[in-house]
């Protein structure tokens, strides 16, 4: 059996297969060329958070159905006309059939778009313990993937860098958790500096009716100031801008020790380095966005609970 240590295609360079005689003294010997790959995929640990995050939109749902008055997308129910409702949602055979006048009321649609970027430029190759905080930010994504399909979004996904490194562009209706496993299975972090402005362009280029961008990257003050900052307002005058980022619990332990002058010059730096992420996700609020900073063992369940939010606030 084989037990894949790292996710991504494993090749096989040949088959090497010996007989022996029946006597043990002698043997032949061949290897043969073997074509064959093996696919080892993301694991996706958050899975275990579904359960709970689907109970909570659930009842999300129950609590807060919206009715709307006149054209909808979804018809619910009949009700008695009321002095303000649009005359376009009468309806007629119903009000032959009562005394009085009859309307019908529509839900909010439910089909919303969500489009989960994935930065895999030079800052997504960082450890954050034991894994690339790549590794991190695609557990995170299929969490969310795996709940907004439960929820009926469409929910496309691209990994992007300096181009678009992988594409999956939601078919309709339903889970789009097994392409994407698959579209992230080979994506490795690249060793350059990721560029915003064709990042915004290839969001931009998936249509400009309206969606939730989440974009997974760093929270590193010096690259987002220098690149995503000044492209902000094109996503966000468009579409509604998630930004999340995974957090490293050693610095915060780097910050609270004391000690001799080593110590203290440890803490001081990770102080500073604390204090800048905050900055830029104070600077990420202020110019609309959302932001999501956790630890790699919180990232997917804080980004789940920031997307039922944003559906909790009526803004997706």
């Amino acid at each position: 059996m084989l037990t894949p240590t790292r996710r991504g295609d494993a090749r096989a360079a040949g088959v090497t297969v010996r007989s022996v005689g029946p006597l043990g003294l002698a043997g032949r010997q061949r290897t043969l060329t073997a074509p064959w790959t093996v696919r080892a995929l993301p694991p996706f640990h958050s899975r275990r958070h579904l359960p709970g995050k689907l109970s909570r939109l659930r009842e999300l749902e129950g609590q807060h159905t919206a009715m709307v008055r006149g054209q909808g997308s979804e018809f619910d129910s009949l009700r008695d006309y009321v002095p303000g409702d649009d005359v376009r949602s009468i309806d007629w055979r119903a009000t032959a059939r009562n005394d009085g006048v009859v309307v019908r009321t529509w839900r909010p649609e439910r089909d919303r778009r969500i489009l989960i970027v994935l930065d895999t430029g030079r800052t997504s190759a960082g450890r954050v313990g034991d894994t690339p905080r790549l590794d991190h930010a695609m557990d995170a994504a299929l969490l969310l993937t795996a709940l907004a399909g439960k929820a009926g979004d469409r929910v496309d996904f691209m990994a992007h860098d300096r181009s678009v490194r992988a594409q999956v562009r939601a078919s309709g209706k339903g889970s789009q958790v097994n392409r994407v496993v698959e579209a992230m299975a080979t994506l490795e972090a690249t060793l350059v500096e990721s560029d915003p402005a064709a990042l915004v362009s290839s969001v931009l280029t998936q249509g400009r009716s309206r969606k939730l961008v989440v974009l997974l990257t760093d929270l590193n003050a010096t690259s987002l100031e220098e690149g995503l900052l000044p492209k902000l307002p094109l996503l966000s005058t468009h579409h509604l801008l998630l930004v999340a980022g995974v957090r490293d619990p050693e610095v915060e332990e780097m910050a609270a020790g004391r000690g001799g002058p080593e110590a203290l010059y440890r803490a001081a730096s990770a102080e500073r380095t604390l204090s800048e992420r905050h900055r830029i996700s104070r600077e990420l609020r202020r110019m609309g966005a959302e932001v999501v900073d956790a630890s790699p063992e919180q990232i997917a369940p804080a980004l789940a609970d920031a997307y039922i939010n944003l559906k909790a606030q009526g803004r997706l």
